[in-house]
Order: C-alpha cells, then structure tokens, then sequence
C-alpha cells in the first residue's frame, strides 16, 4: 500500500491503492528513458558513468540493471557515437544518441524526446519515465507502484520524507513541451506549469533521493561508511 497525493485546485488530497499489480498491467504503454550523456564536471576528471561501486558494477550499469527488471521498454541516452560497450553495457543496449549533450540536461533531454516520438516501436505508449543515470539505489517495488499510477494526461512523481525524487513519469500530453526544452533546464518547469496534474507517491525508498554526483558520494558507499 502506498500513499499517493494528487494536487488539486482545493489541496491536496490521500487515497490508498494498490499500485503494484497495475503497474505490471500498464508497463508496455510506458518507456523508460535513462539520461546519461551529461559530463559531470562534479565529478572531477574521471568519467562517473565508469565509476565502480563495491559490488564491482559500474554507476551506469548497475542503474541500468534496476530499471531493465522494472520496465519492459527502456532506451539509455548516450553521447553521439558513444557505444555501449565503451560504457560496460550489453552490446545489444537501445540507445539514443544525442549530439547537444554538452548544452545541458534540458537539451539532451528534448532531443531524446523527438528520438521518442519518432520511434515506430514505441507508437503505443503513453507515458515515459525520465531516470538519471547515477541512481543505482531505487527498488523494484518503488518502479512498479509509481508505474501503476501513470497515464497520458499526468506526471508522476515520487517522494521520500518530503523531498520529491526520481524518476519523474510524464504522459504523452506533455512530451511537446518536453521537445521544447533548453540548456540545462530539466523537466521541472514543465511540472511547475501543470501543478495539478502532478501525483505524488510518498514511497520508504531513499533511493529515490540519492544520486552520486561526486567523488565523495562515491567514497560514502565504500565498507564501513
């Protein structure tokens, strides 16, 4: 069960649901999309996407491996003749390749959006699920129940002890705006012009909250920190 908060013109209200098992039955009219063609100058010199977590895996991979069990469809969002081997993925990895990655987040997102819309194999689907690429940490059972919340008129989003989280779910009313974005704006003015069509899943889930943008992020999830 989880507690889900819709916004309306009179506040905010709080139903119950049982969110799981419609997640599963929705998951083919939903794409997931993970944004990893940024340079993290956070980071330092080192290529994050690489970095090794302590159970070996790489940031880029060991995401991927989340989202992979939770979405049927789902595309990786790479750097212009990037492969993905290169980033110790599968070889066989769907992929968008986006040439205005150094321009900012909000550019490689518009431009994998026009790659979405434009793609005959996802014509079915209604919503997509926008996830960075250095969130190795969010369970399975947060992906489905925020999945079985989704639809084309509305945004979806999760929240931990307050603090809003990812993936942000948009339905496909909203990928035009999406299109329209710049620079390193990401999708919250989007969410900020259409408050109340936003529902918000308050999910016991961290990782919803936790990327790793530095070396130091990296340095905590060493044993015995």
């Amino acid at each position: 069960m989880c507690c889900v908060y819709s916004e309306t013109g009179h506040g905010a209200s709080c139903r119950l649901i049982e969110l799981v098992d419609r997640g599963k039955r929705v998951a083919d009219k939903l794409v997931a999309i993970i944004l990893a063609a940024g340079y993290s100058r956070r980071f330092g010199s080192g290529d994050k996407r690489l970095a090794r977590l302590p159970d070996g895996r790489t940031l880029l991979a060991a995401t991927l491996a989340g989202v992979a069990e939770a979405f049927p469809l789902w595309r990786v969002v790479l750097r212009e003749k990037e492969e993905p081997a290169a980033l110790e993925l599968p070889p066989e990895t769907p992929i968008i390749p986006v040439r205005q990655a150094r321009l900012g987040l909000g550019s490689s997102l518009a431009e994998a959006m026009t790659a979405v819309c434009h793609d005959a194999a996802l014509a079915g689907v209604e919503s997509v699920a926008i996830l960075l690429g250095d969130m190795p940490d969010i369970r399975l059972d947060t992906y489905l129940a925020l999945q079985g919340l989704v639809g084309p008129d509305c945004i979806v989003r999760p929240r931990y002890a307050g603090r809003a989280g990812h993936p942000v779910l948009i339905g496909r009313v909203f990928w035009e705006e999406l299109q329209a974005l710049e620079g390193d704006e990401g999708a919250r003015s989007v969410l900020a012009r259409h408050r109340l069509s936003c529902v918000t899943l308050d999910v016991d889930d961290p990782g919803v909250c936790q990327d790793i943008d530095s070396l130091d992020d990296l340095a905590l999830r060493a044993p015995g920190n």
